[in-house]
This record gives structure tokens, sequence and C-alpha cells, in this order.
């Protein structure tokens, strides 16, 4: 597993000195929840190239562990100490409730070709979310897809009840939680830091991720039977402080929007293939590795459960929750009867 460095009071302190001078030197601190060379990362250089490439600006950027887990990046981003962040609604919907929308089961198609378009074309990603966001201090500046979402185990899983007893790690995430409940595992919140020990000394049975960060992340070392549940794709949102954005000026304000845009279709050719290419990675280099992939029959097993965890969403978002849902599934059929 790679090693990650720990929020220390000096870091912060370094960051804070600096932006006496921010100002004046114009540069930008941004911190995102991966490691070198993942999809956040090549998204977070992506930009910083586009800035530095077309201003005299410079963004200053921060991988997993450099500055804490995601909760500590998410309040430093709030705080004003970072001027960007890019973080999971798996993470955000402890602030953002209705970003977790992303976890109803089932609810996201997983070929990429509609997933794209969907990002593309949703008014609730485009136009409903911004809003979300801004009422909690977050310019919302891209909400981009990095994977499918894969479940590694212990053993290999095909129906819910072979998640009887199995500890899931979730993300600090309610309706993550209510996902696992419905597929029939104990669902066992962790930060991203405990993950790897705890599959190795067995205190989790279980996780579930992109297949590019099972790779990136070593996870199938410890957690060598990787199941395609066909039941979501994870989320990434990227976003700055709004206090900073909002007293930027017009032309600054353009430049970021620009970068973003094209640190996004930068992203979306980089993860062309990615699947792919991790899997096989993955299977050169374990031989007690396992693959399986759910039939229509199988898949139909967990499908009956989702409905459950749709309703605990609108109970935890109410009417911001219910109209969401509502522009999710009128976007998601729009672009899926084209």
């Amino acid at each position: 597993m790679k090693a990650t460095k720990l929020l220390t009071a000096a870091s912060v302190g370094a960051l804070l000195f600096g932006m006496t001078g921010a100002v004046q030197a114009a540069e930008w601190r941004y911190a995102h929840e991966e490691f070198e060379g993942d999809v956040q990362d090549v998204f977070a250089y992506a930009f910083k190239e586009h800035i530095e490439d077309n201003s005299d600006h410079s963004v200053q950027v921060y991988r997993f562990g450099e500055l804490g887990e995601s909760d500590d990046i998410m309040e430093q981003t709030q705080n004003g100490i970072l001027q960007f962040v890019n973080q999971s609604p798996g993470f955000t919907g402890s602030l953002i409730p209705a970003a977790q929308i992303f976890f109803i089961p089932y609810l996201m198609p997983t070929d990429m070709e509609t997933v794209l378009e969907f990002f593309d074309e949703s008014k609730a990603i485009n136009e409903m979310f911004p809003e979300l966001y801004a009422e909690h201090g977050l310019e919302l500046l891209q909400m981009y897809p990095e994977g499918e979402m894969v479940v590694t185990a212990d053993e290999p899983i095909t129906s819910p009840e072979d998640f009887d007893n199995k500890k899931i790690r979730v993300m600090t995430n309610p309706l993550l939680s209510e996902t696992y409940n419905a597929f029939g595992a104990t669902p066992t919140p962790l930060p991203w830091g405990e993950v790897y020990g705890g599959l190795q000394t067995g205190i989790i049975d279980g996780q579930e991720n992109p297949i590019f960060w099972i790779e990136s992340g070593g996870l199938y070392e410890v957690s060598p039977h990787l199941t395609f549940t066909g039941h979501g794709w994870f989320t990434t949102a990227m976003m700055a402080n709004k206090d900073f954005f909002d007293g930027l000026s017009e032309e600054d304000q353009t430049l970021i929007r620009e970068a973003s845009e094209a640190a996004y279709d930068h992203t979306i050719e980089h993860i062309q293939g990615l699947a792919e290419e991790s899997l096989d990675k993955i299977m050169e280099a374990c031989d007690e590795c396992t693959v399986t992939r759910l039939d229509e029959e199988q898949i139909q097993t967990f499908r009956e459960r989702a409905p459950q965890v749709e309703e605990a969403f609108l109970e935890m978002t109410e009417e911001d929750g219910a109209a969401l849902l509502e522009q999710f599934k009128a976007d998601l059929e729009a672009v899926t009867e084209e």
C-alpha cells in the first residue's frame, strides 16, 4: 500500500502563513482524495496546467494524506485555507445530504457512453447541484464520473445471501450504509486510511471502489475476490471556496471555469479503457484474485432491494431530495431513450 503523510500542525501552519501573500502571489491551493496518477490527480494537474499556461497564477496540488483525510480537506476549504477541493459525494453527503443520490443502487447506468452523456446533459448535475453546494459556501465547478463501482471481499459475492455477516467498509455516508444494509451486509464506516489495514486484519471483510482505485491502493492484495454488481458509478466533484471565487475578477472566474472544463475533457479521455487496464494489472499481479460479473438474473436479486434505499434517501433529504430525484430520473430517461 502506498505511504501517506498525516496532517500536521506544521503543514496547516505553512498554509496559513502563505495566505497573507496569496492575493499578490496568486498561488492557489488545491487538495484531492487520491494518489499520484489516479483520476482526481489527473484532473487536478490538468486544471493546474491550464491555469498556469493561461495566466501568471500558480496552483499547488496536495494529494491524499498530505493534508489529512477527506473531512480535513473539506473543512480547510470551507475555512478558506484551501481555494479548491475535490471530494466525492460519499463524503460530501454528510454536509449536503442530497449529494448522496449517487449511492441509490441501480439508479445510474453502468455503460460509459450513457454515463458520460448523462453528465454532459443532466439538468440535475449542471443546474440543481451548483445551487445546493452554494448553500454550503462551495462553488461547484465540475462533477465527473471516475469508474464503475466494484465490490471486493474475502470470497466471491453472487447473491444478497453471500453478504450475510459480511462487514463491508463504506464511506462516512448514511445512504451508503443503507445500501449495504439492503444488500444484506453489515456496513462499517471507515476513513480511507484505515481500509487496507482493516481488510488485512479482518476488521472488515470487504469494500467497494472503482477498479483503478482497487489496483492503485493495492486492495486486491488483502481483498482478492472482485465482484461487478452493476449497481453504480463512483462520482466526484471539484469545487472552490465560494467567498474566494466570488471575490475574484470576472477574468479569473472565467479562467477557472475554462480550466475546469479543460480538466474534465482531459479526465474523461483518461478514463477510457482505464478499468480494463487496471483489471489486467490486478490479474497479472495476483494469482488468487477472482472476478465475478453478475448476470442479469443475479443483478435482479440486488435491484429488488434498491427501493428501500431510495425511500431512505427521500426521508433524509425531504423536498430538496425529492425534486432532485425527480429531475435525475427525467435526465436519465432522456439519455437512455435516445
